[in-house]
């Protein structure tokens, strides 16, 4: 049944929002967490750059993968449980990390914290039930900020790191995940969907039926559109640091202060891009977002580098822009797929992640193999013209009475 059918009392959907975007806040703050606490590690066990960036990467992996899964157990099952749960299982891998001695243990230890960036497809989920199709995209755009936990992590993380070591400061932020998800039980309620299923004892819907709508190229677009605008974030959240001191020789404090400079308006904006694709449509959002990231990504692909104030301001320009993406890409799926927003909103939100665990590892490797530091934006360039080139040939294509859709 659509969103628009079921509203809550007034209030609800504003309590959600608010619950769900503090949570995801501090999500991903733990999903991110190698990108400070990957450096000390790195010089602890004298890791490759390649090594670096599976360490860093491995979390983003499991985040992605679990995504189609989580959403589609918030269709069945409603965000409130399977929100809480994810949290908590999140917040007991982060803990025991701290204890973990050898590279493959960390491994494996940043696979479980990995399913902190699985709450994002069960936010979604459970948000997009609260409010009409005419909001979704403001909503679902506010409850994107939460990507603002990057930010939280590249700031606060190195003086706890420095301070306490980087085993503390994984056990802190496990502590502060494991109280996010009981306040958040204690707080929030079902979704109107939820609630209205347990009332009447409706059965659920085959998984059939969950996963039909993934037989349309169209959802296929929206991940790779998603690929660049939240897994290249993703990937620059976390290798940005390590960037600034390779190439311009920041100490640790400085670079994570900086990479917190890129990802707050890179998330905080995603806001303004949910309101920009209720308000002008999202097809002229990802065209705007697609080339002026062709523009920033060209100049901060130049071999020899560029002048830090220049590369400072492309990066920002670059956050900016895939910020609005982001919530563009987010604002078609529960209005075109409003009984599928679980499973489509998950596919979208895994080829995404895939690309945080997918690009740093390719930043990685192609530094070890060609000693540019600049490849990393190289590859940025060619994602973002193919994506550029893919949307439009696919506008061009379609009959006008579907071209309000990307």
């Amino acid at each position: 049944m659509p969103a628009s059918s079921q509203l809550p009392e007034t209030g609800t959907p504003n309590r959600a929002l608010s619950l769900s975007t503090f949570a995801f806040t501090v999500c991903f703050a733990v999903w991110t967490i190698f990108s400070i606490i990957g450096i000390q590690i790195k010089e602890q066990l004298s890791l490759t750059d390649t090594q670096f960036g599976l360490l860093v990467g491995m979390p983003i992996l499991t985040g992605s993968l679990v995504r189609i899964v989580l959403g589609i157990a918030t269709d069945r099952l409603g965000g409130r449980t399977v929100y809480t749960i994810t949290m908590l299982a999140a917040a007991l891998a982060t803990f025991l990390l701290g204890w973990a001695t050898t590279y493959p243990q960390m491994l494996l230890a940043a696979l479980g914290v990995g399913l902190a960036g699985g709450s994002f497809a069960v936010g979604v989920a459970y948000v997009s039930r609260f409010f009409p199709a005419d909001r979704q995209g403001t909503a679902l755009g506010i409850f994107g900020v939460g990507n603002v936990g990057a930010a939280v992590t590249k700031f606060l993380a190195p003086f706890a790191m420095i301070a306490l070591g980087w085993q503390a400061t994984a056990q802190i932020w496990a502590a502060a995940l494991a109280l996010t998800a009981i306040l958040f039980w204690l707080f929030s309620k079902d979704d109107p969907v939820t609630a209205a299923r347990r009332g009447t004892k409706a059965p659920l819907r085959s998984l059939k039926a969950e996963f039909e709508p993934l037989k349309n190229q169209q959802v296929w677009r929206f991940s790779a559109y998603y690929f660049f605008s939240f897994g290249a974030f993703v990937a620059l959240a976390l290798w940005l640091p390590h960037y600034l001191i390779g190439v311009y020789g920041f100490d640790v404090k400085t670079a994570g202060m900086i990479g917190a400079a890129y990802s707050i308006p890179a998330s905080i904006f995603r806001a303004y891009g949910g309101h920009l694709s209720d308000r002008i449509g999202a097809r002229t959002v990802m065209y705007a977002t697609f080339a002026i990231s062709l523009i920033a990504t060209a100049i901060l692909s130049i071999p020899a580098g560029v002048p830090v104030a220049v590369f400072l301001l492309a990066i920002f320009v670059l956050g900016f822009f895939m910020s609005l993406g982001k919530a563009a890409v987010y604002k078609h799926i529960p209005s075109y797929y409003p009984q599928n927003v679980g499973a489509v909103g998950g596919l979208v939100g895994m080829i995404g992640g895939l690309g945080g665990f997918v690009l740093p590892l390719l930043f990685g490797w192609l530094k070890d193999e060609t000693g540019l530091w600049s490849t990393c934006f190289m590859v940025l360039f060619v994602l973002v013209a193919a994506c550029l080139g893919w949307m439009h040939v696919s506008i061009r294509n379609r009959r006008p009475s579907t071209l309000q859709a990307v």
